[in-house]
């Protein structure tokens, strides 16, 4: 059986949509984009004309690569102000045997919610920590157990509400329903995660355009988070008052000429750039290298101060995710900046290669795992919308560099 799922990512500075599909124990990209956004400050909505603009554009980009509409998704909302407990449920086993069901599941996590939000907050979403099946504890997946009760330790998430509903109205406007929603530090860990780090205590640290989200996991449930009202904007800036050129050509220069390290600089690479006043000046590759590794290392440090302020315990990990990490010599000032244990996530998945997509994917991969738990599968995309994928396959358009159609089609056909 194979599921589709939509994730959607919506902040500060872009609009990241992937749609992957579960198949044979592995996630397939379908198709993915990424949109400029506009009406988002510091991952809050301050003009939902404009985002739901934004969105619009990104479905209308996306939707020719599927041949179909995209009427429901899984979304990130902002972590601003968000709340972290530990609570508990109960309930009765129902099934005749006695046996646990994802049912059973569902509905103990449906208790530990009961009376633990204020009337200003919205649930995020809860994350079992670990289950007890009458006498027995510690049990993480108690499916096929038999007893008479459960009880489930989970950790509860939840933001304020005035954040959350603007994003759920944008949707709403758009013809999408949201059928969950969840933190873009939580995708971002779901998309890195191995074995080892659902094991240890460590830290996701992902610099957007405006802010540095820093969430701190334990064995892969996520305990504390904090943002840095700092981000990449801040190397535009940068590079913007040192040579007199606008932000867009600032941001163009970053992403397309300079590099994260000096190291990797070419000192004999130069290019010529008209300033704001129309003056001409030369760039030195190596001395604008200069600029952009300054800032990173203060953005990193940063959010190394933070991940002592949140935990005094051992961190066994750092791994460092958002669109510049994708620059040359990045992974570099990573290890020198906060140690060895430290790394940049490498995304080498066909169809999203390039940590920007980090969050979009990683919830598909949280949400399947949590459907899975609860013995469901996803409804997103039915029988009826696949057949109709098959019947427009000559509408699908490669939408990236990665995406070969032929592999796309491979996925319905050849499976």
């Amino acid at each position: 059986m194979r599921d589709i799922y939509t994730g959607i990512d919506i902040g500060s500075d872009s609009i990241k949509i992937v749609i992957s599909e579960f198949l044979d124990n592995r996630f397939n990209i379908l198709a993915s984009t990424n949109v400029r956004s506009a009406g988002i400050k510091k991952g809050l909505i301050v003009d939902k004309d404009l985002v739901v603009n934004s969105l619009r554009l990104a479905i209308k980009e996306i939707e020719p690569s599927i041949g179909v509409k995209i009427d429901k998704a899984i979304v990130t909302v902002p972590s601003n102000d968000r709340r972290f407990s530990v609570v508990a449920g109960t309930t009765r086993i129902i099934n005749e045997d006695n046996g646990v069901s994802g049912e059973d599941i569902s509905n103990a996590l449906e208790e530990s919610v009961q009376d633990q939000l204020s009337h200003k907050e919205s649930l995020v979403t809860v994350i079992p920590i670990t289950f007890s099946v009458d006498d027995k504890e510690g049990v993480l997946d108690p499916r096929g157990l038999s007893g008479e009760y459960l009880e489930v330790k989970a950790v509860l998430a939840t933001a304020p509400s005035s954040n959350i509903i603007p994003f759920l109205e944008v949707f709403e406007e758009c013809g999408i329903e949201v059928e969950d929603i969840t933190f873009g530090s939580i995708g971002d860990y779901y998309e890195a995660k191995t074995s080892d780090t659902d094991k240890s205590l460590g830290a996701i640290i992902n610099v957007g355009s405006d802010t540095v989200n820093v969430s701190i996991f334990n064995k892969g449930i996520i305990i504390k988070e904090a943002n840095i009202d700092l981000g990449s904007k801040n190397i535009d800036k940068d590079i913007s008052y040192v040579y007199g050129v606008d932000l867009t050509t600032s941001r163009t220069l970053k992403e397309n000429f300079a590099v994260c390290s000096r190291r990797y600089a070419d000192v004999n690479d130069v290019l010529e750039i008209e300033t704001k006043n129309g003056d001409k000046v030369i760039i030195n590759q190596y001395e604008i290298s200069e600029i952009v590794e300054s800032r990173v290392v203060e953005l990193l440090k940063l959010a190394k101060k933070q991940i002592n302020n949140l935990t005094k315990r051992k961190i066994s990990y750092i791994i460092v995710t958002g669109g510049v990490s994708e620059l040359t010599g990045f992974s570099y000032v990573v290890e020198n900046t906060l140690g060895i244990t430290a790394n940049t996530l490498n995304i080498t998945t066909i169809g999203i290669r390039n940590n920007k997509y980090s969050s979009a994917s990683g919830i598909i991969k949280y949400y399947h795992e949590k459907l899975k738990l609860r013995d469901q599968s996803s409804d997103m995309f039915d029988e009826e919308k696949i057949e109709e994928m098959l019947n427009n396959k000559n509408n699908i358009k490669k939408t990236t560099n990665d995406t070969i159609v032929s592999k796309v089609f491979g996925y319905f056909i050849g499976n």
